[in-house]
Parts: structure tokens; sequence; C-alpha cells
């Protein structure tokens, strides 16, 4: 297997990134022409550790918030809303993003108007938040599992819950059907990762690999950007 070390490497590695407790799990692949080899995720201390990581990854897709509103009273992001309606039954998974304000901390530290998921999630947000910048947008995209797990689906909404397992054996099938090495994630040596956040970080590196090969579709298609210059935008 060729080595990622040396500066004329004859392949490109994209990135998968999910938050999982008080780190994150990324699930990467080599690209080389036609080539999509998936290797053993990994867990990374902080975002910042991520982006740090040598040689560069091409591409990163997160599922956490890139670009977001000001406040609540600037409404929720037009990515939300059209992913929501595009994902029917499923649209319940995917909560508005936490503001500018609540991100900063300027918003009620027990966070006011946010749900408890994104709540606990905050600190691998603010994470986020901190090390963004238009510049990295190159780079960094926002992605979500249900979005992506919408199109390996084919364009379909799954029909279960990550949080059972039946969910987990729908989304691990559709996986192992269509992603090439998906088994190298699924199946890796951190057993103590729950399988849900693997299969995440795996439709995560699916929709990265789509954005490498610029066929990832874009929510909102017209652009929209924040008051800091970052796109407020989901891909798939």
């Amino acid at each position: 297997m060729a080595s990622r070390r040396g500066p004329d490497l004859p392949y490109k590695v994209v990135a998968g990134v999910t938050p999982w407790a008080s780190s994150w799990i990324v699930a990467s692949a080599k690209m080389h022409a036609a080539t999509f080899a998936p290797e053993p995720p990994k867990v990374y201390e902080s975002f910042l550790d991520v982006l740090q990581e040598r040689p560069s990854f091409a591409v990163i897709v997160v599922n956490a918030p890139v670009g977001v509103v000001d406040n609540s009273e600037s409404g929720s992001r037009t990515c939300d809303r059209q992913a929501r309606a595009l994902l029917g039954r499923r649209g319940s998974a995917l909560h508005n993003a936490p503001t500018r304000e609540q991100l900063s901390g300027t918003a009620e530290a027990t966070g006011e108007g946010i749900d408890a998921v994104t709540a606990t999630l905050l600190p691998r947000y603010r994470e986020v938040a901190a090390e963004m910048s238009p510049y990295r947008q190159r780079i960094v995209y926002e992605g979500h599992p249900e979005l992506s797990f919408y199109q390996l689906n084919g364009d379909k909404p799954l029909r279960r819950s990550k949080k059972i397992e039946a969910g987990n054996f729908e989304r691990r099938t559709i996986l192992e059907l269509r992603m090439p090495g998906a088994d190298t994630i699924i199946h890796s040596d951190l057993k103590r990762v729950p399988l849900k956040h693997l299969l995440d970080a795996a439709a995560m590196l699916w929709t990265a690999r789509r954005v490498y090969g610029h066929a990832a579709m874009r929510l909102p298609k017209d652009g929209e950007w924040d008051s800091e210059g970052l796109r407020m935008e989901l891909v798939y």
C-alpha cells in the first residue's frame, strides 16, 4: 500500500467526519483516478487535529454546522429547511443549526432554544466554528448522514432510525451494496465506537468522494452566506 509520506503522493485522501462524545470519528479513503480505497477509521481528539493531518485531506465532509445565522431573529437556514423537506419522514433527524450567538457563548449557557441533541454536541460545533474561515471552505464542507444515505438509497429517505437495530442494519446493508470497501470502516477495530457512528462516518466519506469528483448536490442551489462569509449549505 502506498505511503502517505513524501511531497509527491500519487493519490489524494478524502475524509468523512462525525462527532462522537468529546472526539471525532474520521473515515478516510485514498483517491487515485477511478480507485477509491477506504482506510480503517480513526479517532481524533479535536477538529483541529483533523485539519492538521498530514498529508492534508483534499476534501472533508463534516457532520457539523459550518455557516450559520447570527441569532434566532434571523430564522433557520434555508439548507436545513430544504433538507428536511427532501428527507420527508426522516427529516426530523436533521436539527436546526445553532446560531452564531449560541456558538460564541453569548446566548444563555443552558442553550435556550436549542434541542437536546444540538445542546449535547455544542462543544464539538464550537470547535468547528473556531477553525472555520471562507478560505477553508475550499476543503471543508458540511454534510449530514441522512442526506448521504438518501443519495445512497436512490434518492429515497431511509425507513428506520439509526437509534434502533433495524435502522443500523438498513444503513449497513446500503453501504455494503453501494460503497466499495465499506467493510473496512464498518468492521474496524474501533470496538468502543458505537456502530451508528461508524455508519455515519462512512456515509460522510461517501459524500466526500462525491465532492471530490464534482458530483455532489448542494442545498440550496443558489448560494447563501453568513455574516462571516461562510456558505450556509449542505452537500450530499
